[in-house]
């Protein structure tokens, strides 16, 4: 028994130093330019790549080729960092958090095709470390001797991390940016090298951290998205910009994850996400970190005002719905499909825009709500013989049920880590439809979720979802400037004046979440019965993450945003998946680009374009013009 749980323990501890030094350059990297990289999961893989093909070259029997690979892989994923911030991010700090995020996403789809064209598709076995290749004997029991050198470094990384902070003048430049940017600035410190340096330094941490994994794992093409949602995990229950909790953070989570395999095997796809759940409950901002200056409840600077829509607005508006009434009589079945899907995204992406935009309440576990209403309307069916009407009704209730409790904790929270609150929920609900086989059939999904007789055809499905959708969609713009959103809205503004004016904000923005929630429940139930089944994946983090990008494409901060961003998004992904096998490489490039140039999304581009072509001369201006006459 103490060498079962001595080997566990050290599994976990080799596993922590992994998550340190991946966690340690995501925190770094935010603790200063305040950029939650959704990109540094990606810069972990390039570095696991680079390091193959660098030992490989160098040659990997030789101490000096293997590690001297190693670190040259870590100092080229370092320099692409300075790339990534240098063209992309550089050009967006004062953009919104959010769509900082979505820049990184963007980087994310891009680094992932790139990879793809250099290595292939196919896994690397990478060779094992020259002089770390035996075992020791620890209680009759064999442990790699290259387990027990990864257990050092964690430790050893940690103590060069604060001497560099607390003993050299770039360390006290990164401190005090991490206390507050605008100051250092204001001192006359270049905060563009000192960015770029921070972000060069965090990530060779990561790319470290992936040429570290080589003689461990198979180097593959997903080690990027399954490591940075294990990463988020390690900086928010740290505290973020702390590298103290980090490692902390990455002790717990290692050992718990080791132990874990053996003692709760049903729950390890999501234990992670179950201690970041506990911790944030119990600790809002992690472990060691800190409540955001000027309050913990605050949004940031007040958002632009959203006002009802014009008279061209509303023009437009109507003839877009009333192409889409009128498609059925020219469109073919396969535009006819598209358009459906399309129509239930929409209604996906406003129910979520719902809370982001009036509340100010992000969510990165959206899809828990839109898998538990397809969960929802197929039990109907499957277990209670219902038909499509009651199944209808039924599925978005249990979707709001779910947001009724989900939201009383989240509420609760604020930024960043209200967000990841909402995914460890949804990593909850994806585990328990993956798990609990009795009941959903786990990863076979229940089948056989059909339409009545009356919609079975393509014509009939699509009036139903558009009638559906369309009602919906004008419920939550209705309510969003009832006073109930005008309600919502002072709460993301100033939460501190609400309270005083007698607004119960928490209780609000928990009424918003229950209502985002049941309208994504509406869209989720349509989904089932336009795809007849379901499955764990409409509830995983893609999908969730697809509606943060539809909602951010289009607008956060209009109404019509999420509708156009919907169809902007998917269409967009759907053309170039037809095109091209490298489809990510250029819907990434088009996010980029997209965030670049429109940095308030689509229509709110449009709108202040529309502003300024409007905007009369000021009285100076006009006679000077009148003069030159």
């Amino acid at each position: 028994m103490i060498d079962l749980i001595l080997t566990q323990t050290l599994n976990g501890l080799a596993s922590a130093s992994s998550l340190f030094l991946v966690a340690s350059g995501l925190s770094i990297i935010f603790g200063v330019t305040r950029i939650v990289n959704f990109a540094h999961g990606s810069l972990y893989m390039l570095g696991a790549y680079l390091a193959w093909t660098l030992v490989s070259s160098f040659g990997a029997a030789e101490p000096l080729g293997f590690w001297g690979g190693v670190l040259l892989a870590a100092l080229l994923v370092g320099l692409l960092g300075v790339v990534i911030e240098v063209l992309v991010l550089r050009r967006i700090y004062q953009a919104p958090e959010l769509f900082q995020l979505l820049a990184t996403f963007g980087v994310v789809l891009m680094l992932q095709d790139l990879t793809l064209a250099t290595w292939g598709p196919e896994d690397k076995l990478g060779p094992r470390a020259p002089g770390l290749k035996s075992f020791v004997i620890l209680f009759d029991n064999r442990f790699p001797t290259y387990e027990l050198f990864l257990i050092a470094v964690g430790p050893l990384v940690l103590l060069i991390l604060w001497l560099l902070f607390q003993k050299t003048r770039w360390g006290t430049l990164v401190r005090a940016a991490t206390q507050d940017r605008e100051m250092v600035g204001a001192l006359g410190v270049n905060q563009r090298l000192l960015f770029t340096s921070v972000f060069a330094f965090g990530s060779m941490l990561a790319g470290l951290g992936g040429a570290l994994q080589l003689p461990r794992e198979a180097v593959n093409l997903h080690m990027d998205l399954s490591m940075i949602s294990e990463v988020f995990v390690v900086v928010v229950v740290g505290g973020l910009g702390s590298v103290t909790g980090a490692y902390l953070a990455a002790v717990l989570i290692g050992i718990l994850h080791a132990f874990g395999i053996l003692i709760f095997p049903k729950i390890t796809l999501v234990l992670v996400f179950l201690v970041m759940a506990v911790v944030l409950v119990v600790k809002p901002y992690g472990l060691m970190g800190k409540a955001p200056i000027g309050g913990a409840r605050g949004h940031g600077p007040a958002e632009p005002l959203l006002l009802p829509a014009d008279k061209l607005t509303k023009l437009a508006g109507l003839i877009a719905l009333l192409l889409l009434v009128l498609a059925p009589l020219v469109a073919p079945d396969h535009i006819l499909l598209t358009l459906t899907e399309l129509v239930i995204f929409a209604l996906f992406a406003a129910s979520l825009h719902f809370m982001m935009g009036p509340g100010g309440m992000a969510s990165f576990g959206h899809a828990a709500y839109f898998g538990l209403g397809a969960y929802g309307a197929a039990l109907a069916v499957k277990w209670l013989g219902a038909s499509m009407e009651p199944a209808l009704i039924f599925a978005p209730f249990l979707a709001g049920i779910a947001g009724v409790v989900f939201g009383w904790f989240c509420v609760r929270l604020s930024g960043v880590y209200l967000a990841m609150l909402t995914l460890a929920f949804a990593q909850i609900a994806w585990a328990t439809a993956f798990q609990w086989v009795e009941l959903t059939g786990g990863d076979n999904g229940i089948l056989g979720v059909w339409p009545s007789a009356w919609a079975v055809s393509k014509t009939g499905f699509y009036y139903l979802t558009l009638g559906v959708c369309v009602f919906s969609i004008l419920a939550l713009r209705l309510t969003i400037f009832s006073p109930l959103g005008y309600a919502l809205r002072a709460g993301r503004d100033n939460p501190l004046r609400a309270e005083a004016i007698g607004l119960d904000v928490m209780r609000i923005q928990w009424v918003a979440f229950a209502v985002a929630a049941f309208a994504a429940g509406i869209a989720g139930a349509l989904f089932a019965f336009f795809k007849g089944s379901v499955f764990p994946t409409y509830m995983a983090i893609p999908r969730s993450v697809d509606a943060l990008l539809m909602v951010l494409l289009g607008g956060v901060q209009t109404v019509a945003g999420p509708v156009i961003g919907a169809f902007a998004y998917a269409g967009l992904s759907e053309q170039l998946m037809k095109a091209t096998m490298y489809w990510r490489f250029g819907l990434g490039l088009s996010i980029v680009l997209l965030v670049i140039l429109f940095p308030r999304g689509l229509v709110g581009a449009s709108l202040l374009l529309r502003e300024r072509w409007t905007r009369q001369p000021e009285p100076a201006a006009r006679l000077a013009a009148e003069g030159g006459r």
